[in-house]
């Protein structure tokens, strides 16, 4: 099995660096031919194209159905599996109150990994605010007309479902769907049925269809797909995009990385006094396929399986921490709206305070509980805090395009950090618990 797992990585790793060097050069050939150029034009029609998009009718597209192929097949399985995950990982906890301590610990830690995230980009973003690293001149650029703004607290009404088929009907609403096996799994373990119940019988095979189709996914095609979807990323954005917001950029990629090699890490040592290099070893296959994916959904199969059989989480742990944090545990999410924040603040010439800032630490801890685990949601729910700052000129709205358009590069990176950031959790609560093998870990 340790193998196997090491195959997988390394063949990930190399499709990784693949897919960016491919990337790269068709960035560099685009900027050579002209975006605009006949010449350009054909070969993102043949490979990039997004075949759906208005006017593509006649695009090929080859990169994008490739890649959207393995999305699709890893969103195909999220509802199913959330739900047969958290029921038999509650369903079958006899002690109440070990399932009620579980459930503070994973709250707890995700509000703890939250909270230190928050705290490190709001001072070091308002440091660059003061220092003037934002006042970004926009040019060229029109208002954003497309999206609009919502109080952050409809996140609690969305919890309950006023319909249960509409909450298993689209991936966005994992959090209605955890919120029903949350019930499901007490109700089982309230009448005492447990693993004897047809329920569960049910759940488990379910959950063992979907493990088999998505061990097949992931290692015969996962390599293959990262490598398109890493190659369509980068050669689709031109670099004039990132030229005006570099300060943003920079700024929120390098605190991304300090607190995916350094800070998680830490955590780990601190909380399990194990080694930290062996859990960047084991679980850099999880940053890779996040990356790629930019979809923290369509990572968890990864991360349950490299969390119980690499890393020693027990699986009733990983199958209730895991897909929770999916859903409120946005740890990049929360790092990169911060510094987003600022940066427009900065763009449409808004004062910020010591008591804006922490404001805005607030309202980003509550819009990334409320973030779908799909590409590109972070950034559209960041207007909800523009529109609780009141940061809706049209300087801020022109420098909200802007990050719209560069943005995806750091979802990537963003959804790598959110995904390690469960891992981090359940290590924790694993721990804490008892239940965290470490034969496993450090074979």
């Amino acid at each position: 099995m340790k193998n196997k797992s090491n195959r997988l990585a390394v063949k990930m790793l190399i499709a990784m660096i693949a897919g960016i060097a491919a990337g790269l050069v068709f960035m560099a050939i685009r900027e050579s031919l002209g975006a605009t150029s006949a010449a350009w034009t054909t070969i993102n029609n043949l490979l990039f194209q997004d075949i759906t998009a208005a006017g593509a009718e006649s695009a090929i597209g080859l990169f994008y159905i490739g890649g959207q192929l393995f999305v699709r097949s890893l969103q195909l399985v999220i509802v199913p599996m959330v739900f047969t995950s958290i029921v038999l990982a509650i369903g079958t906890i006899s002690d109440a109150s070990a399932l009620g301590r579980v459930s503070l610990k994973t709250l707890g830690w995700f509000l703890c990994t939250s909270a230190i995230a928050l705290v490190m980009a709001g001072a070091i973003g308002l440091i660059c605010f003061n220092a003037g690293m934002f006042n970004t001149v926009l040019e060229g650029l029109s208002a954003s007309t497309g999206s609009t703004g919502s109080n952050p607290l409809n996140v609690i009404l969305n919890i309950i479902p006023s319909n249960i088929g509409a909450a298993f009907h689209v991936n966005t609403g994992v959090l209605s769907v955890i919120f029903i096996a949350i019930v499901v799994g007490l109700g089982l373990n309230k009448l005492g049925k447990g693993k004897e119940s047809s329920l569960h019988n049910l759940c488990q095979e379910v959950s063992d269809i979907i493990v088999t189709f998505l061990n097949f996914v992931v290692e015969k095609y996962g390599p293959v797909a990262v490598f398109m979807l890493l190659s369509r990323t980068f050669a689709t954005y031109g670099i004039n995009y990132l030229r005006p917001a570099a300060a943003y950029v920079v700024l929120t990629v390098v605190l991304l990385l300090v607190y995916l090699f350094i800070g998680y890490p830490i955590i780990v040592a601190l909380t399990t006094k194990l080694n930290p290099i062996t859990y960047i070893k084991k679980i850099f296959k999880v940053v890779v396929f996040g990356f790629s994916t930019s979809s923290s959904a369509a990572t968890l199969p990864l991360n349950v399986e490299t969390n119980t059989k690499e890393l020693g989480v027990d699986n009733q742990i990983a199958s209730f921490v895991l897909p929770l944090g999916m859903t409120v545990n946005m740890d990049g999410t929360a790092i990169m709206q911060v510094v987003a924040t600022l940066f427009l603040a900065g763009v449409g010439g808004y004062e910020v305070t010591v008591g804006n800032l922490v404001l805005i630490m607030v309202l980003a801890l509550i819009a990334s509980i409320g973030t779908p685990a799909a590409p590109g949601a972070g950034a559209v729910i960041l207007f909800t805090i523009l529109s609780g700052m009141g940061f809706t000129g049209e300087a801020a709205m022109m420098g909200y395009t802007l990050i719209l358009a560069i943005n995806r590069p750091i979802e990537m990176l963003v959804t790598s950090l959110n995904c390690v950031g469960d891992s981090a959790a359940a290590m924790a609560v694993a721990k804490s618990e008892g239940k965290l093998d470490e034969t496993i870990y450090n074979a």
